[in-house]
């Protein structure tokens, strides 16, 4: 992933030396295994966890010659441990190491994801508390719909952060699994005691059963939770950007003072950061395509997979920790115009209180449909002749038959269609309706 998307912390978990790190971490766990089982002298494991290391230059220098980057991990690492190195890798595979190893690293990073992601969530509840009461339109179809709140939208929005981050850390926990099982996973040479204390020490459960890999049906699954994550943050950034467009000027993204927005057009201010997200969360969709093509493996394994993992893994995972970031530091910083909000409810000259008009029509015992045409001519008056919707329904030739004026009056009410706003917000924050 290009470094500029990259936090020092994530950064740091996807480097070579973090991963061959926690290879050793892996393979001491084992010897440890064994040591407890009585399978290893006890003066040789000592040697081992006193001496294991690596060198990163000698590593690629030994896997230039023999073209494979566990056996020269091991090789390496026997030359630090001297001759006790003979009970390193006893008994295993090179993916008893890699994907208990990555299962470790997945872990480290959904950990400062989901803070990430937190965060935002919170961001989010503080604003839509903040405008539970901020009327504005609603749309359908890009089109002027019925009255909502700012509140209201963003309380859906949080709602759908808490189902995300939920399938994080559901997806995590069935990423969490290590094998010690072996070449094709019968436990030839090894207990599967070994299998159940290693996964133990390193905090991972182990897997049922697994051929030479963990089956990577889970990692689909991850991929395929951060890529639902990235598609929830282009759907807030998507309307970010349609509420900042000219025409309707309601919400805009945060603007640095000495920020520019165009090489040529200085007064441009552009939703560049929500622009951004949108573009990047692209980027994550397009590898679950591969994470699921991962799935199907030849027999008991193939290495078709790991070419793939080495960079949708790294990649997701900094992706989502980037765009989540930079959805809360627009959340925090975001410029609401309450006014424009009341401008563009007056647009339509009342139209959106059609449905109202309609119901309360049928509550006079007109059938539904023969009450529609007569809204609907009132509302195609206000079109064509760019008058007000309230003089419309006064002047119709039947409503006022049905409704009197205080009754046609009391439906251009904006409080009428907000009244559940709280029940909404106590249902969503899990409070008790009032």
């Amino acid at each position: 992933m290009i470094s500029r998307y990259t936090a020092p912390a994530m950064a740091k978990i996807w480097t070579e030396e973090n991963k061959f790190r926690k290879w050793l971490q892996v393979e001491i766990a084992v010897c440890e295994a064994l040591m407890e089982l009585g399978e290893m002298p006890a003066s040789a494991f000592e040697t081992i966890k006193e001496k294991a290391n690596f060198s990163m230059e000698r590593i690629a220098e030994i896997e230039r010659s023999v073209k494979h980057d566990v056996l020269a991990f091991i090789t390496s690492v026997a030359e630090f441990v001297g001759p006790e190195a003979r009970h390193i890798h006893w008994g295993l595979t090179s993916t008893d190491v890699v994907d208990t190893a990555q299962a470790l690293l997945v872990k480290e990073a959904s950990e400062i994801i989901l803070t990430e992601m937190r965060t935002l969530a919170a961001a989010i509840r503080h604003r839509a508390f903040e405008h539970k009461n901020t009327v504005m339109v609603g749309r359908t179809h890009g089109i002027h719909a019925e009255v909502t709140t700012f509140g209201l939208k963003l309380a859906i929005w949080y709602d759908e952060m808490r189902r995300n981050i939920i399938r994080v850390e559901r997806a995590t926990e069935h990423l969490r699994y290590g094998k010690i099982s072996g070449a094709v996973g019968t436990f030839a040479h090894l207990s599967p005691k070994v299998e159940e204390m290693v996964c133990a020490t390193l905090g991972l459960r182990h897997a049922p059963a697994s051929n030479q890999v963990l089956q990577r049906d889970s990692h689909a699954e991850y991929i395929a939770a951060l890529a639902i994550t990235a598609s929830s943050y282009d759907q807030f950034a998507t309307e970010i950007r349609h509420l900042q467009r000219t025409e309707v000027r309601e919400v805009e993204e945060p603007f640095a003072d000495r920020q520019q927005g165009s090489s040529a057009m200085p007064h441009k201010k552009n939703p560049i950061t929500c622009e951004q997200i949108s573009g990047l969360a692209r980027i994550l969709r397009s590898y679950v395509q591969a994470s699921l093509e991962n799935i199907p493996l030849w027999h008991e394994r193939d290495i078709s997979h790991s070419s793939v993992e080495r960079i949708i893994l790294p990649d997701s995972t900094t992706l989502i920790h980037y765009l989540s970031r930079q959805m809360a530091s627009v959340m925090q910083g975001l410029i609401v115009h309450p006014e424009r909000m009341l401008q563009n409810i007056n647009l339509t000259n009342g139209l959106i209180f059609s449905g109202q008009i309609l119901l309360e029509l049928t509550r006079k015992e007109i059938s539904r449909g023969e009450a529609y045409t007569w809204v609907q001519r009132s509302a195609l008056r206000v079109w064509d002749e760019n008058i007000d919707f309230q003089t419309a329904i006064l002047t119709d030739p039947q409503i006022p038959s049905y409704l009197s004026e205080a009754e046609i009056m009391a439906t251009f009410n904006l409080k009428n269609q907000l009244k559940n706003v709280d029940y909404i917000f106590h249902r969503v924050f899990d409070e008790e309706p009032c």
